[in-house]
């Protein structure tokens, strides 16, 4: 069994796309998956899987998911070795004084990493962006919410990823190291 974490995109924000943890966890358990487990109510999951990659993952979980509670939304799944490689890599630790304002940005494809590379040549202080092989990272320094950066992020990616900020990605790296 590999151990892989599940990431969707936009889910129990306000009153839409609202998918319950508990059902995510008996969904994922009906494809097949084990030891799912789940990290807070934004979609975050962790479980292990017999076969399969992780996009294949992702693409039955996003369809799985639709069918079962009618909300389509980005599903990201990458397996432990591609988590831990993003967290040796951040390239922003010095900027990590608040893990609320780190974010990590996560891509299925990791083309569309490459499409973010043009922003990297941007004047976006207080703020820092860096791409990695692995996921692109955002420093926002007066938060997620006024981030000229993530803004930028988003034009170029549309629906194609998902952020969680360091702490969650530490949490995250906690739930896959448990019971390895």
């Amino acid at each position: 069994m590999k151990r892989h974490i599940a990431l969707l995109r936009g889910i129990n924000v306000g009153k839409a796309k609202r998918v319950p943890m508990a059902d995510l966890r008996a969904l994922m358990e009906a494809l097949g998956h084990a030891n799912v487990r789940t990290l807070l109510n934004s979609g975050n999951a962790v479980f292990d899987a017999k076969a399969g990659t992780p996009a294949g993952h992702a693409k039955k979980l996003r369809a799985a998911i639709l069918e079962k509670t009618g909300v389509d939304c980005e599903v990201v799944v990458k397996s432990a070795a591609d988590l831990a490689a993003a967290i040796a890599e951040h390239p922003l630790r010095q900027h990590a004084e608040d893990d609320a304002r780190m974010q990590v940005m996560f891509m299925q494809d990791a083309s569309a990493l490459a499409e973010l590379k043009a922003l990297e040549a941007g004047d976006w202080a207080p703020e820092v962006f860096a791409v990695g092989r692995h996921a692109a990272w955002l420093w926002c320094a007066s938060g997620i919410i006024e981030s000229r950066i993530a803004k930028a992020v988003h034009k170029v990616l549309k629906e194609r990823g998902t952020a969680r900020n360091w702490a969650t990605v530490e949490k995250l790296q906690a739930m896959v190291d448990a019971d390895a």
